[in-house]
């Protein structure tokens, strides 16, 4: 029968971070996590990593999505006044010029 809670040292392999990161996962409640025993005996059940890997993964499609409807909403036109946005703000380069940063 697979054990129903895991270690940190197995959250830090199949999540590949370090031990303190692991730490801050679980004392955040970002992950969660029971303390068991001694100080600093943590087990995390496998159901609440796959569950964390989940949202982790939502959470990255989301900020993505977003990341790209800015960056849409930046090169396009203003639909108010029908001009772009200024130089400034714009992500394409100027035409025929480099791009400044």
């Amino acid at each position: 029968m697979p054990a129903r809670f895991l270690k940190l040292t197995d959250v830090c392999e199949v999540l590949n971070i370090s031990m303190s990161q692991a730490y801050a996962l679980v004392n955040s409640g970002d992950l969660r996590g029971i303390q068991v025993g001694g100080r600093n005996q943590w087990r995390v059940e496998d159901t609440e990593l796959e569950a964390y890997i989940q949202r982790m993964y939502a959470e990255t499609r989301e900020r993505i999505a977003r990341e790209l409807a800015d960056e849409d909403d930046r090169r396009s036109v203003d639909r108010t006044t029908g001009k772009q946005p200024p130089a400034d703000e714009r992500l394409d380069p100027p035409p025929g010029g480099a791009a400044t940063t």
